[in-house]
Order: structure tokens, then sequence, then C-alpha cells
């Protein structure tokens, strides 16, 4: 039975272990607080509180394993939780795991265009943030060490939508002369596509976008779920919110990993959000 650690069993995290659980692996899933590793007690496959930025720490938790999944999240930390969360826990692991398969898990952020362009893994990358740029620093380190880069779009999923949440909260703003691209991949689409990637000869040292088939504009979002949901369209007006991923706008292409025969389960906005994640918002819809 081949064995999978998921360093950072959280929202993606977990769908991606229960998936590899369901196919026979044995799984350990690493988290960084006790109260998560407790809240996992219930799950078929052992949780352990194990902080990956602490080079103690994982170099003193035993075993051995096939492959290694580095998709810890930063918390929404800033700068500092970035170097430590994603830099650091990726050499953490690296030298702990030497010559293992290792996949992490980074964002489709560090395209830094604007012009609603196509972008795709020969794309420039040159983010505005500092983030970004440690991301990339961490994406150099994973590829010089032999592994392999999944940048994920935005995530969503049961529970979990900025969109929709903006979208009820009555905070969403429809702004005409500032729409953009926003490039999304539903959780259980991620956990499919690191499952492709790690148990089919793909090459290693390779970076995949991982995002649905279909980018759309923030306004026919919006415009989707006023319709679907039957509730007046946001107001149009000058947004000035901080975007948490960076101020771009492009489109971000799926077709290297598509062309290795990878499918998704959602490939559109509309198809995930009506069969799972409006379900799942039910109550804080309709009261």
């Amino acid at each position: 039975m081949p064995r999978i650690l998921i360093a950072g069993c959280g929202y993606v995290g977990q769908a991606t272990a229960d998936l590899f659980h369901a196919a026979d692996w044995d799984v350990e899933g690493w988290t960084a607080s006790e109260e998560s590793a407790a809240a996992l007690s219930a799950k078929p496959y052992p949780a352990c509180q194990v902080d990956i930025s602490n080079c103690d720490q994982v170099a003193e938790r035993p075993g051995t394993f096939d492959a290694v999944i580095h998709c810890a999240s930063s918390r929404g930390g800033g700068v500092e939780s970035y170097r430590q969360i994603y830099l650091n826990g990726t050499r953490n692991l690296l030298d702990r795991f030497p010559g293992t398969k290792v996949l992490l898990t980074s964002s489709t952020s560090v395209y830094a265009q604007r012009d609603g362009s196509c972008v795709t893994e020969e794309s420039e990358t040159m983010p505005a943030r500092e983030t970004g740029r440690i991301l990339l620093e961490t994406e150099k380190l994973m590829l010089e060490r032999r592994g392999t880069v999944a940048r994920l779009a935005g995530i969503y999923g049961p529970g979990r939508s900025a969109l929709l949440n903006k979208f009820l909260a009555s905070t969403a703003i429809i702004d005409p002369e500032n729409d953009r691209f926003v490039n999304q991949v539903h959780r259980d689409d991620i956990a499919s596509a690191i499952f492709f990637l790690l148990t089919r000869e793909t090459q290693r040292t390779q970076i995949y976008n991982v995002v649905d088939d279909q980018p759309m504009l923030q306004t026919e979002c919006y415009r989707w779920l006023a319709q679907r949901l039957d509730r007046p369209l946001p107001p149009i007006g000058k947004s000035r919110a901080q975007r948490k991923r960076g101020d771009s706008n492009k489109r971000v292409s799926n077709a290297k990993l598509r062309s290795l025969g990878w499918t998704l389960q959602y490939p559109t906005f509309a198809e995930g959000m009506e069969k799972s994640v409006l379900p799942s918002f039910a109550e804080a819809i309709f009261g």
C-alpha cells in the first residue's frame, strides 16, 4: 500500500487526503495546530500536529512516504507567514524526504498580467507583491529539487466562495471601468488534479495550472448569481477593496494539464455553484 503525507490537511488537504484514502493509499495528515488535528480525529487516517516551518518538528517525525504534498496555507498571514510556511516549510520537507516525489500547491497569483490576456505555464511571472515573489522563490526551490508545482486558481467549494460571500453580504460592487477576469477552481477538482499528477507517469520538475475551463468576467459572475438567486445586481461603483490575490486581469489556461488527460467534475463556475456550493449555503441564502 503506497503511503502519502498531506502536509497541510486543511480545506484542500482534507479533500485530497480523502481521495487518496478512498484509492487505498495509506494517508497521514499534518496540520499546524493541535485544535485542527483534534478536529480531524474522526477521519479514517491519522492527523498529527506538525508545524512544517519548524525544521526540528519535521525532522523528528518518523516514517517514510512514497509521495508528499505541501498544501499548507498562509492562514491569512502576510509576508513573514508566506516565508515561513511556503519557503521554509518546503525546504524542511525536501530535506526530510530526499528523493521522495513532492508536490507544492502554489498560486496563479504569480501571473501579474493586467490586460486580460491568456496565460500559460510559460507566461511571464512578475508579481507586484512580495508574497507572490516568495511563492516564485519557493517554486524555484521545489523544481531544483525535482518536485512538481501546481499553481491553483481561486479556490471555492462547499462552504467557501469569496464571490458568493460578497454577493450575500451586499459588499459586492460592479465596476464597469475596472472589470476583470476571475479564474477559479473547485476544491474537489484540485484534489483530483493532485491525485492525477502523483499517480500517473507525468514528468516531474514541471509546473501545471490548476483552473477550470472558463475564466469569467467578475461582472458576469455576479450577474449569474443575481439571476440564479432572484436578487438584484450589486450596485455600480468604484471598487477600492484590495484584492487578496493581487491586482491582475488574465485568463489562466489549463490546457497543459488537460492535454495529459485530467478532467474536471466542475468545469465551469455555474456548474460548481449549482451542483456543489449553493446547496451548502442554503441556510444563509434562504434563512
